[in-house]
C-alpha cells in the first residue's frame, strides 16, 4: 500500500516542487499565460479527449455531476454557516470554502489513483465546480453577474461536444482524438507546474486565520463528500472520486478572481497557499479512506 500512494502521490509532489523552484529561482513564467492557455484550450482538449476515449455512459457522468452539485450547495451552507458563527464577512470568504481546487489538484490524482476511467468521472465533477466558479464565484467576488456568463466558458462546449457522441454512438474522427489528445496532454503537468509557482509567489497575510480557513475547507470537504456519497449510493471507485474531488484545498481561481474584483486577496492566498501545503501532508489519509 505504501507503494501505491507513494506512486500516486510523487508526480504531483514533484511536479508542484518544478514549479516552485522555478519560481524561486527568479526564472520568468506567466502565470497569467499558462492559466489562460490551460483554461480556453487546454483543459477543453483534455476534456474531450478524455470523455471520447474512456468507457464511460452519460448515465455515469450525470451522476457524478449530480453529485458533485449536491456537495457544492453542501459547501456553501456549511461556509455561510462557519463565517457567520466565526464574525467573518461572508462574500470576502466564501468562495474560497465552496469552491475546491478539482481541477489543479484534484484531475492528477483521480488519474494516478484510478486511471483513466477516474479521471473521466474526476472531469464530470470538475465541469460542475469549474462552470460555478466561472458564474457563482465572479458574483460572489464582483457582487454581480449574469447567468450568461455560462456560455463563455469554453469547458462547457467540449463537455457537450463529448456528451453528443458518447449518447449518439459515433465515434471520433481519428485526426481530431489524435490532436485533441495531444494537445490536451499539455494540461495536467502545466496546471501542476503552476501550482507550484503560485505556492511560492502568493503571500500569507494572516497566518491564523489563513490556517482556520484551509483547515474548515479540507474538513468541511472530506465530511461532505463522504456525506454526498452515501446520499447517491456510490461506492468504489465513484465514492473515491467524490470524497478526493470535495476534499481539495481552495481553487487558485479563487485567488485569482479576489484579486481581479479586490475582493479581500491576501486572505484568499493565505487560504490557497496553508490549504494547498496541509493538503500535501494529508493526502496520504485521505487516500488511505478512499483507495
Amino acid at each position: 500500500m505504501t507503494s501505491q500512494l507513494f506512486a500516486i502521490i510523487a508526480p504531483i509532489f514533484v511536479a508542484a516542487a518544478l514549479g516552485f523552484g522555478w519560481a524561486r529561482s527568479k526564472r520568468a513564467w506567466d502565470t497569467e499565460f499558462v492559466t489562460t492557455l490551460t483554461y480556453y484550450i487546454g483543459t477543453p482538449m483534455l476534456v474531450f479527449s478524455t470523455l471520447t476515449s474512456t468507457p464511460l455512459t452519460a448515465t455515469a457522468f450525470f451522476a457524478m455531476a449530480g453529485a458533485a452539485l449536491a456537495a457544492l450547495g453542501g459547501f456553501i451552507i456549511f461556509g455561510i454557516l462557519a463565517l457567520l458563527a466565526f464574525r467573518l464577512p461572508v462574500r470576502q470568504h466564501l468562495a474560497p470554502l465552496i469552491f475546491p481546487n478539482a481541477g489543479n489538484m484534484g484531475l492528477p490524482l483521480c488519474l494516478f489513483a484510478f486511471g483513466e476511467p477516474g479521471l473521466a468521472l474526476g472531469i464530470a465533477y470538475f465541469t460542475v465546480t469549474s462552470i460555478s466558479n466561472f458564474t457563482l464565484g465572479i458574483w460572489i467576488n464582483s457582487g454581480a453577474g449574469s447567468p450568461l456568463q455560462i456560455f463563455r466558458t469554453p469547458l462547457i462546449y467540449a463537455v457537450a461536444a463529448a456528451l453528443v457522441l458518447m449518447i449518439s454512438g459515433h465515434d471520433v474522427p481519428l485526426w481530431l482524438a489524435n490532436t485533441t489528445e495531444l494537445i490536451g496532454a499539455l494540461t495536467i503537468p502545466l496546471i501542476l507546474i503552476t501550482l507550484g509557482v503560485s505556492l511560492a509567489t502568493l503571500k500569507v497575510s494572516n497566518i491564523r486565520r489563513a490556517f482556520g480557513l484551509a483547515f474548515f475547507r479540507l474538513l468541511m470537504g472530506f465530511g461532505v463528500g463522504v456525506a454526498v456519497a452515501h446520499l447517491f449510493g456510490f461506492d468504489g471507485m465513484a465514492r473515491g472520486i467524490v470524497i478526493l474531488q470535495s476534499a481539495m484545498p481552495v481553487a487558485v481561481f479563487a485567488f485569482l478572481f479576489a484579486q481581479r474584483y479586490n475582493n479581500s486577496p491576501e486572505d484568499v492566498a493565505g487560504a490557497v497557499v496553508v490549504s494547498t501545503a496541509l493538503s500535501f501532508l494529508s493526502m496520504p489519509l485521505l487516500l488511505l479512506a478512499i483507495l
